[in-house]
């Protein structure tokens, strides 16, 4: 075995070398890393090492690892001020400086670590906090001194030299402890003079010089003495136990100040506040009763205005919904008349009268569950540049030649994760609202970006910080009072004529984006135009889908079936008429109510193709419950989930599992035809 000459050093790499020399350290040390944080570039430092010292010096354990704003949070901006100056500047530091979370006062040497890259700084330390406060009382007796002096408080002096116990006084001393001056000057007893002390104080006091003559240094203590007129008075002794080299008490000087009239005054305080405080918290009962009552009336005044929302609602839903349900009682009235007249010639008009009815009364529909934030949504990973373009021949033609319309993509747009359908009509709402804003014509601009929204930025729009894609459309109409563009969103209202609009197409857009996980805000003023901004937040995954839709009339050929399918639906009407099409389709077809008879459906009939089930269904088990039970021995069984008014959080926000798709109700048989046809996944359902 070789061994290196003593006169080499260890490597200074070497860790067991570093962690010695550290622990050799009495004094406290450590290097801090400062840190990017939420507050910003800079904001915070971890301790990435620390010697033995640290715990001796502070009293505060496994500090390593821990960051900054962690340990002291209230006190953070102090220690990174001068740190980060002694990382930026590379100036060694030196100061004193209270660590609050230890309790303690710290003298401290701060120097930068390598080069500013590294973010760095060594810290070497040690608690000071006897010295700071031996130094606090030394000033504060001195001060009382001084202000005695000035004030002719002091009463008498006394030299107690401790190796002869010789305790002398002089005439003001003796006078105030009620003993002859010239026993003064040949020297007394303690116990001689604690005779003249307060009963109630003399255990104290005893304990206060005991305490002195063991530490030495600074002495005060406030105590009452009998005078020669039998009285008791207050008086402040103030004083300093001088120490030899060895540490042994040696002399003990000191003065008497008389503070009976300061005691008056501070006794006179303390009834003062006691009054005051009575009266805070007399004051206090009547603030809660008075902040009760305030909050009582507030509260009436929410459901007064909530009551009156409600009646807004429910009038505008009525008068909407009465109008649907005249077109269709009065095209199936006609169709009866007809039937019974014969002239089958005119079903097709009234029967198509009927259909568009009952598509306005879906579209309303859907627009208040938008609005509420209980559609049930198919999102996808969505590119917003690839909507707009496949909507641009559509918005021109809906908003008319006399404006014009210019969009602007964004380059490296991000992601977004929605329902693309919905965001096709949400887009569609604000162009044609924007065109409605222009009836003379004008300029119609929709605008896609990358927006970084940071504390307060996501604080004004009502979102968490992070990544947003945005889609602007702007026109240069008449714009919008700030009242009116507090009240556009709220359901129904409308600055149009009546019978011109339902008030619900941008409460739609706010639900929606809602319901997207972000937000919609109008910036506007009087006659300088509108542009409403819907901001949703980034998908980062795959990219968006190619099929921005897919046709929703297509025709459906049918076709003798070998497939089966599972029909679930408590609605015995519904029911009925999605069997029959599905029949008409050349499937063959079984039914439930719910979920339990249609597991006994299942038990007796294995051989099914499709679960095709409504999703709030009763006897305590839903359609994604009953799915996820008839799946489980066949996890690929296609599912269909048909539904009026879904909670997300049934269908997992839309993440539904592969197989899986939803369909809302009311549709066209034709729909439900392609989409059944694609979970079966064949071109002919007969199978031919």
């Amino acid at each position: 075995m070789e061994f290196q000459p003593a006169t080499q050093s260890p490597p200074l790499l070497s860790s067991a070398y570093r962690h010695a020399l550290l622990e050799a350290i009495d004094d406290g040390f450590c290097i801090i890393e400062f840190i990017d944080g939420p507050h910003g570039p800079l904001s915070d430092y971890v301790h990435i090492e620390a010697n033995s010292g640290y715990h001796r010096h502070t009293g505060i354990e496994g500090i390593v690892g821990k960051r900054l704003r962690e340990v002291e949070p209230d006190n953070a901006q102090v220690w990174l001020d001068i740190y980060g100056k002694v990382l930026l500047t590379g100036q060694t530091v030196r100061f004193e400086q209270e660590f609050k979370a230890a309790a303690r006062h710290i003298e401290v040497s701060a120097t930068r670590v390598g080069p500013v890259e590294m973010r760095q700084v060594s810290v070497l330390f040690r608690d000071v906090t006897a010295r700071r406060r031996t130094e606090a009382a030394l000033r504060e007796n001195v001060e009382r001194v001084q202000l005695a002096l000035e004030a002719g408080a002091i009463i008498g002096t006394w030299i107690w030299d401790l190796p002869s116990d010789r305790f002398s006084v002089d005439d003001g001393f003796a006078a105030a402890f009620g003993i002859p001056a010239e026993r003064g000057l040949d020297g007394i007893k303690l116990d001689e003079l604690m005779l003249s002390v307060h009963p109630d104080d003399r255990e104290l006091l005893s304990a206060r010089i005991r305490e002195a003559l063991a530490r030495g240094g600074a002495y005060a203590h406030q105590y009452r003495t009998r005078r020669r007129d039998g009285r008791y008075y207050w008086l402040e002794a103030n004083g300093r136990v001088e120490m030899t080299p060895d540490g042994i008490p040696s002399k003990f000087p000191g003065v008497l100040i008389d503070i009976e009239g300061r005691r008056a005054v501070e006794a006179e305080r303390d009834r003062a506040l006691a009054a005051l405080r009575t009266l805070n918290e007399t004051l206090e009962q009547r603030v809660e009763e008075r902040t009760a009552a305030l909050l009582n009336a507030e509260e009436a005044l929410r459901q007064a205005q909530k009551m009156e929302a409600v009646g807004q609602l429910t009038g505008g839903l009525a008068h909407d919904f009465n109008n649907i349900l005249a077109g269709i009682s009065g095209s199936l009235e006609l169709m009866k008349v007809r039937l019974a007249q014969g002239r089958i010639g005119d079903i097709e008009r009234h029967l198509n009268g009927a259909q568009s009815a009952v598509k306005r009364a879906a579209a309303l529909t859907q627009r208040l569950l938008a609005f509420s934030r209980r559609q049930t949504l198919d999102p996808k990973p969505a590119d917003l540049n690839r909507i707009v373009a496949g909507m641009h021949e559509l918005i021109g033609r809906s908003v008319g030649p006399a404006i014009a319309v210019e969009t602007i993509a964004a380059g490296g747009l991000w992601h977004t994760f929605v329902d693309i359908g919905q965001m096709e009509n949400a887009l569609l709402n604000l162009c044609i609202n924007a065109r409605d804003a222009m009836p003379h014509g004008g300029r119609l601009t929709i605008e896609t970006a990358n927006r970084w929204l940071d504390d307060i930025g996501a604080l004004q729009r009502g979102v968490p910080p992070g990544q947003y894609v945005s889609l602007s459309v702007s026109d240069t109409g008449a714009g919008m009072s700030p009242e009116v563009v507090a009240r556009a969103f709220d359901p129904f209202f409308t600055t149009k004529p009546t019978g011109q609009g339902t008030g619900l197409g941008l409460s739609m857009v706010y639900g929606f984006a809602g319901q997207s996980g972000g937000t919609v805000r109008i910036y506007s003023e009087l006659g300088q135009g509108a542009m409403v901004c819907i901001y949703l937040p980034r998908h980062v995954g795959e990219g968006g889908v190619d099929d921005l839709a897919l046709p929703e009339e297509s025709h459906v050929p049918a076709a003798p079936g070998s497939k089966t399918i599972l029909v679930v639906d408590d609605e015995p009407l519904v029911r009925m008429v999605t069997v029959e099409v599905l029949r008409d389709l050349g499937y063959s077809v079984l039914e439930a109510e719910d979920g339990p008879s249609a597991l006994r459906v299942v038990e007796a009939c294995q051989e099914i193709d499709l679960l095709l089930t409504d999703v709030g269904l009763p006897n305590g088990m839903n359609g994604r419950q009953l799915a996820d039970a008839i799946r489980a021995p066949r996890p690929d069984l296609p599912v269909l989930f048909v539904t009026g008014y879904a909670e997300n959080a049934v269908l997992n926000h839309g993440h539904l599992e592969r197989g899986m798709q939803v369909l809302t109700k009311p549709f066209a048989a034709d729909v439900l035809a392609r989409r059944v046809k694609e979970l079966v996944g064949e071109d002919d359902p007969g199978g031919h």
